[in-house]
């Protein structure tokens, strides 16, 4: 039995260049591990990949970051490159191409093989978000007229292919007929025919449709591998889940900074001017917002100077009511995301939400309503306090709810969007109500 190997032992050995000892172990050693030693030691790198094989190189890199690829192959010759890029999925090279300018582009093409080249400018051709963005064209295909005996022997000599545990049946034009396991291949007679064993109900995705879309047919059907088709259902490529974890990945952060206004595009180690360009018009629509509430709180101004406890209290109604709506777009935004709010259950999900707001809004309108009581020591402070908290709890709920489902039919992505309007409603009507009702009760608090 072999010896696991540390980290440490692995890092000493290739940077040692003991060239029979590193072929020894090197294909039990995961690309990730190595890349991460390249990370922790970045100068290094070209002594941990020297002694390595272009397969094993081919790894490193395809495990990369997409923007990092380039920087690991411009470590080599240009001949070594060419040698990696042999190695490497076309999929991933693609990849690798569109994070590059146009000569750097042209430079990393006219190091592949004329068939590669062709099929990486095909696939360049497709929307980077797409499923055609996402596939590669090294797939295995079987005729449908063909034997098991004829399918294992093509399959002996098939090495091109991300992976075959699932083998994809097609006519002479390409068209997909259906799947077939390889289980069900090794464990048939010899002179079955293929179309006996191929199940025609296959799961299958348009080119053209989008990566997000994607990864939910992947997720609801828990597939390892999918393939891509076009109008007339002829079998361009396929996906495997190794992408699709990126995709989702990437939709998630995706998400989470637009629910903050940030650029998807912005990352912990983005320049100034970037991080600048991707904050500051959101900043400035928020300053906007911000005036219109300062604009409401002007209105009461007679009031405030009055009953001078308002201006204590009425921050933490606006705040309150934002949390609540934030909670509650937060949800029906993802929702959304992942197609789980439909027309069947839209009215349902409304009324939760109401209910929610109501209930939260009662609960916390009531704390509020005895913690205003006690500090201004007067039971209609509390009262007007306390109702206006249910109020606008309430109706952020109600807009947590309805602004992603508007935005979203405007064609607008809600998960930008929803937090600017909902802020700006609850921040206007929470000062709204509180004003508007200490306003009217102005002699029972004077």
């Amino acid at each position: 039995m072999k010896r696991k190997i540390t980290n440490e032992e692995l890092k000493h050995l290739l940077l040692r260049g003991d060239e029979a000892e590193i072929k020894e172990v090197i294909f039990d050693i995961h690309p990730v591990v190595i890349l991460d030693l390249i990370h922790e030691d970045e100068e290094a790198a070209p002594q941990l990949l020297a002694h390595l094989s272009d397969e094993v190189i081919a790894g490193i890199v395809e495990e990369a970051d997409d923007d990092e690829k380039y920087e690991l192959l411009k470590q080599f010759s240009d001949v070594k490159q060419s040698h990696i890029l042999e190695e490497m999925s076309l999929d991933e090279v693609t990849d690798l191409l569109g994070e590059l300018e146009d000569e750097e582009q042209k430079a990393i093409l006219a190091k592949l093989n004329r068939e590669d080249r062709e099929d990486v400018k095909e696939l360049l051709t497709y929307g980077e978000d797409t499923a055609g963005g996402l596939m590669t064209t090294e797939f295995i295909s079987i005729r449908a007229k063909n034997t098991v005996r004829q399918t294992l022997e093509y399959l002996q000599k098939s090495t091109d292919a991300e992976t075959t545990y699932y083998l994809y049946v097609t006519d002479r034009s390409q068209v997909l007929k259906g799947v077939v396991s390889l289980r069900d291949i090794v464990s048939s007679p010899f002179d079955t025919n293929m179309l006996e064993i191929t199940n025609p109900n296959v799961i299958s995705v348009r080119y053209d449709e989008d990566q997000e879309q994607v990864a939910k047919t992947f997720e609801k059907y828990g597939f390892v591998m999918m393939p891509v088709v076009d109008e007339e259902n002829h079998m361009l490529g396929v996906i495997t889940v190794d992408d699709i974890m990126d995709v989702m990945q990437e939709e998630m952060t995706e998400d989470i900074h637009r629910l903050g206004q940030v650029g998807k595009e912005e990352r912990i180690d983005s320049k100034l001017g970037e991080s600048l360009k991707s904050r500051l018009p959101w900043l400035v629509t928020n300053l906007f917002t911000a005036v219109l509430a300062a604009m409401v709180i002007s209105y009461f101004e007679g009031t405030i100077s009055q009953v001078v406890s308002l201006a204590t209290i009425m921050p933490i109604v606006t705040g309150m009511g934002g949390n609540a709506g934030t909670q509650s777009l937060t949800i029906v935004v993802r929702g959304l995301s992942l197609g789980e709010l439909s027309k069947e259950n839209a009215l349902r999900i409304l009324r939760k939400e109401i209910g929610v707001g109501m209930l939260s809004g009662l609960v916390i309108g009531i704390l509020i309503a005895s913690g205003a009581m006690l500090f201004e020591g007067n039971p209609v402070f509390g009262l007007v306090t306390g109702i206006a908290m249910f109020l606008n709890m309430m109706l952020a709920n109600i807009a947590g709810y309805f602004i992603p489902v508007v935005l979203e039919k405007c064609h607008v992505d809600p998960a930008l969007a929803s937090g600017v309007f909902v802020t700006t409603v609850t921040d206007v009507l929470g000062f709204l109500f509180f004003l508007g009702l200490a306003t009217m009760a102005l002699p029972y608090l004077l």
